[in-house]
């Protein structure tokens, strides 16, 4: 990543949100509450499911690891939001926005594989009830993490290894709050065509299948309860609309920006602000408020503290 003269850039200007004082003091405290939020809900959520053996199940094992994964993706770039929203020369280096870039594909990609496994997960504690703990073993369980993760760093190490020989000599001005290959690729000096065609294989394949499949599995999920409750399908779609509404909200940014890649408008920026701090801090509230398991261990919880300062 060595810088052999001044023709070559070493930084990039992020432009961000706003350009107005007033409206980004207030973005400042609105993404201020909603990064504390986030950190505390899913914080809240990890310790829950470690602490609770009642809580030692498939289902909350993955929902433990979706709180780690969303804690890290929102981590990437809001901190970085807010404080450049406050800036006025807003700058980050060529290494660190290359950094930036890794994680978020590291960690939207696993999180993509993640959504898709915790909703086989519930296909199949509903579908296939008798062989669940059978299909969703311990084994299986972490198998499916880790493959996660590796597919992960695989999808984003795949355009990190072009992106960071490209040569960057001219602009260095992104229209974003954070780096992306999209954007970067944009700057380099030389026909980026056939970059943002493998970038629209990669990226634009993995959102389009993970919003198809999980689409699938929620409809045969749906269909299955159909059968089996005689049409009464009101209960089981209270639960999934929670979950397909999240599913939506986060996939949809990915789709705009990578099947349509390398848009001439700003809009997909501000569609990315769901991914980062918006669909993070509804897990929590969605798992946490709507789930009865939770609240019920949240009640043990308070017990325990209160039986231990007493005794």
């Amino acid at each position: 990543m060595g810088r052999l003269n001044d023709s070559v850039i070493s930084e990039f200007v992020l432009l961000g949100l706003s350009s107005s004082w007033e409206t980004k003091v207030f973005l400042t405290l609105i993404f201020s509450l909603l990064y504390l939020g986030i950190i505390l809900g899913n914080l809240f959520i990890l310790f829950l499911v470690i602490l609770d053996s009642h809580l030692h199940s498939p289902m909350y094992f993955l929902l433990a690891n979706l709180s780690l994964i969303d804690m890290g993706l929102c981590s990437t770039t809001v901190p970085k939001m807010i404080t450049n929203l406050l800036n006025e020369y807003k700058v980050i280096s060529f290494q660190g926005c290359m950094t930036q870039t890794c994680f978020i594909h590291i960690l939207g990609g696993t999180e993509m594989l993640l959504l898709v496994a915790m909703a086989f997960d519930r296909y199949t504690a509903i579908c296939k009830p008798l062989h669940y703990l059978t299909i969703m073993s311990p084994n299986i369980c972490v198998s499916i993490v880790v493959i996660g993760w590796v597919t992960g760093v695989i999808h984003a190490m795949s355009q990190f290894s072009f992106v960071i020989n490209l040569p960057f000599c001219g602009p260095n001005k992104i229209d974003s709050f954070y780096c992306d290959f999209p954007r970067i690729i944009k700057l380099a000096c030389t026909d980026g065509y056939k970059f943002e065609l493998v970038n629209t294989a990669n990226s634009g394949f993995l959102s389009v299948g993970t919003f198809f499949l999980l689409i699938l599995s929620y409809t045969f999920i749906l269909v299955s309860v159909w059968k089996r409750s005689s049409g009464d399908l009101s209960k089981a779609f209270v639960t999934l609309s929670a979950h397909i509404t999240v599913v939506v909200l986060f996939c949809t940014p990915c789709m705009f920006l990578y099947v349509w890649p390398f848009p001439t408008s700003s809009l997909d920026k501000y569609l990315f602000i769901v991914d980062f701090a918006i669909t993070p801090i509804l897990n929590p509230a969605i798992y946490t408020l709507r789930n009865k398991d939770m609240k019920i261990a949240l009640k043990r919880l308070h017990k325990q503290r209160y039986y231990l300062r007493f005794c």
